[in-house]
Order: structure tokens, then C-alpha cells, then sequence
């Protein structure tokens, strides 16, 4: 899997925080933890990464990223009951904004969770593989959108 060894270290992080703080501190409370895990870990870690959003050459906006790690995976946190389809929107819209391929979803809920996104560029079009405990397709992909029309789902 693309960044497995970095993604299985970001998540056993994301465990250790859960198993100390449990749930219902704000987001920016297990961020600032998870810098703090993450650079234990000998991590490169850049906490609230600016990225500007284009729409072909336009320049149309920019959001940050909660952690961006190693240049490589884009980590967005949330603290809520359980990941909503939002979430992961938001997620997979973030990484078609960057280019970049993989990205964690890490839910400090009452109970802990975790879905990774891994997005592959094939012929033109935007492709999202998610991992077998995402979803009930296992191995299948999910075509999201092609650079000419829809948006995602």
C-alpha cells in the first residue's frame, strides 16, 4: 500500500492519543498531541499547512490542512460522534486540491476511527481506493471525477 509504513505510524499515534485523552476535548487539543506523538515518531510534521486551491489557472481559495506529514499524507482530525460522509469529502476534495495521493481521516469519537483515502491519477481521471475496512467493496475502485465534469459524491 502507497505510505504504509508512515500511515501505520500515524495511526498507531492516533491510538496511543485516543487510549490517554479518550473523547471529548476540540480538535485543536488532539492535534496539538498528535504533533507532539508524530514528532516522537521522527516524523516531519507541519501542523496547519496553507494550500492554495486553483480552478485551472485561477487561484480560487485556500484552506489548511490539519497535518500535513513527511510532504507525503494529508491528515484531517475530527472530534465528532462518528465520521460523517462530509468528512470524508472534504478529505478526498483536499487531496484532489494538492495533487497529493494519500490521506488519513482520524475521528477522536466516542469511539476511535479511521479511514484512509488513497487516490490514483489513471488516464485523466481522479480515482479513490479505499482500504478494506472502509468500505464493503474491498478492492473495487470508485471513480470520484474526471478534471472535465462532475464533482464528487
Amino acid at each position: 500500500m502507497l505510505h504504509e509504513k508512515i500511515t501505520e505510524d500515524i495511526i498507531r499515534a492516533f491510538y496511543r492519543v485516543y487510549r490517554v485523552l479518550g473523547y471529548g476535548f476540540l480538535e485543536k487539543v488532539y492535534e496539538n498531541v498528535m504533533v507532539i506523538e508524530l514528532r516522537k515518531a521522527c516524523l516531519k510534521i507541519e501542523p496547519q499547512k496553507c494550500v492554495t486551491v486553483h480552478y485551472g489557472s485561477e487561484r480560487v481559495g485556500e484552506y489548511f490542512a490539519d497535518l500535513l506529514v513527511e510532504d507525503l499524507v494529508i491528515v484531517e482530525l475530527k472530534a465528532a460522534n462518528a465520521i460523517a460522509e462530509e468528512h470524508e469529502s472534504q478529505l478526498i476534495n483536499y487531496l484532489k486540491a494538492t495533487g497529493m495521493e494519500v490521506g488519513l481521516l482520524l475521528n477522536f469519537g466516542r469511539k476511535p476511527e479511521f479511514k484512509r483515502k488513497i487516490f490514483e491519477t489513471k488516464k485523466g481521471s481522479i480515482i479513490v481506493r479505499p482500504n478494506a475496512a472502509d468500505s464493503e467493496k474491498q478492492g473495487n475502485f470508485i471513480p470520484v471525477a474526471s478534471p472535465s465534469n462532475s464533482h464528487p459524491r
